[in-house]
């Protein structure tokens, strides 16, 4: 068994079934978060104040946990919910994410500093419980070890109707002793049958696909019939006997599945939303319709404000940072950014640099804009892009 000092969990047991597991070093990432001032700061501890759609009562996405966590098969796994910062190590070195791997990097992921990040996925939650006195206990005996985590991640992406840089993910884990139960391919393949039927329901067509994860083997994917379309929607594999033993599970004993999803995703083909911002709704008329199964008609097509902007910048430059940045000013009302034009000319803007051009679409769910709202908007974007980014507006 390996020894990890930087554990130092609270284990709470909320019921026979849900438990928290708390981390002093956590909070203390939190703490020094709140003591700065800048701009990456300030975008973090929003992102952690932001509501947990997965355990709020009335969200599609509450709802979908339910349904899974009701599935017969998964009737005695523990439901853990971890903590939001975690160790970067532990997020990828532990499930073998490769050196290259870009969620690794800065452009992808949102680093409170160089050793903690705000978590990219819930699958680090092995890490949490199979470390727990709790996890030991069982793996000293007989009987299979079955858990979830969900809740909320982070990762730096672009900005349109189907992409957020918050979002909500579940993972599984099932372990068993490899002489009792060997799990095989077509073990995943009825959990992610079980899941998709609780989802959609008992009528719907699916199929596989193969797949790569990091910390699993024999990996697929499952792909859903939706109008016609095959889209993909769950993935799972069996968990790579490396990771297991990094975290003091004896792989020659111990075997099993492991699965994740987003759960955005599978709202959004349920009720066939035209927009990922509407799950995060306050309006009684969207709300009322956001019910699994139940397909979304729009309250009303308000009309978008374009605006552009163009800059010089170094090479160096990250668009995902600047996204962060327009979502920052603009918020929900920004549905969208278009990459215009990029390109060099050393004659022109000098050695090292290089010009963008983005197009920002605002649009309200809830209301029409009015062009002094996206103005305003735009003003402070030009003043931070200039102040944030050493940028030449053009």
């Amino acid at each position: 068994m390996k020894f990890y000092p930087d554990l130092c969990k609270v284990f709470t047991m909320q019921d026979d079934r849900h438990i928290k597991i708390d981390s002093p070093d956590s909070a203390k990432q939190r703490a020094e978060l709140e003591k700065r001032g800048d701009a990456d700061a300030k975008r973090m501890l929003r992102f952690l104040d932001m509501p947990d759609l997965s355990r709020a009562e009335g969200s599609p996405l509450k709802a979908l946990i339910d349904l899974v966590l009701g599935i017969q098969d998964f009737k005695d796994f523990d439901a853990v919910e971890i903590p939001e910062i975690v160790p970067a190590k532990k997020s990828f070195d532990l499930f073998d994410f490769p050196a290259e791997h870009p969620a690794r990097s800065k452009s992808d992921t949102y680093y409170v500093n160089d050793e903690y990040i705000l978590r990219t996925h819930t699958t680090v939650m092995w890490y949490y419980y199979l470390l727990s006195e709790r996890a030991k206990a069982k793996l000293n005996g007989e009987e299979p070890v079955g858990i979830f985590s969900y809740g909320k991640v982070y990762r730096k992406d672009e900005i349109d109707r189907h992409h957020m840089n918050v979002f909500h993910q579940i993972d599984g884990l099932y372990l068993t002793w490899n002489d009792k139960r060997k799990i095989v391919k077509k073990d995943l393949e009825e959990v992610l049958a079980n899941i998709a039927k609780a989802v959609f329901g008992p009528d719907i067509k699916y199929r596989f696909n193969d797949d790569s994860f990091p910390y699993t083997y024999d990996s697929i994917e499952m792909e859903v019939d939706k109008g016609g379309k095959w889209v993909e929607v769950l993935g799972a594999g069996i968990a790579q006997p490396s990771v297991l033993e990094k975290l003091g599970v004896d792989s020659k004993i111990w075997g099993g599945w492991a699965f994740g999803f987003g759960l955005e995703r599978l709202a959004i083909i349920s009720m066939e939303l035209p927009d990922i911002r509407l799950l995060w709704s306050e309006n009684a008329r969207v709300k009322k319709q956001l019910k699994l199964g139940n397909k979304f008609k729009d309250v009303s097509k308000y009309p978008p404000i374009t605006r552009d902007i163009s800059f010089v910048v170094n090479k160096d430059f990250i668009p995902n940072n600047y996204f962060d940045l327009i979502r920052d000013l603009g918020g929900d009302l920004v549905e969208q950014v278009e990459l215009l034009d990029k390109y060099e000319n050393a004659e022109k803007f000098g050695e090292g640099k290089i010009s963008y051009a983005y197009r920002i679409i605002f649009r309200s769910n809830e209301r029409t804009l009015i062009t002094a709202e996206a103005d305003e908007i735009m003003k402070n974007i030009y003043g931070e892009t200039e102040k944030q980014f050493n940028a030449e507006l053009r």
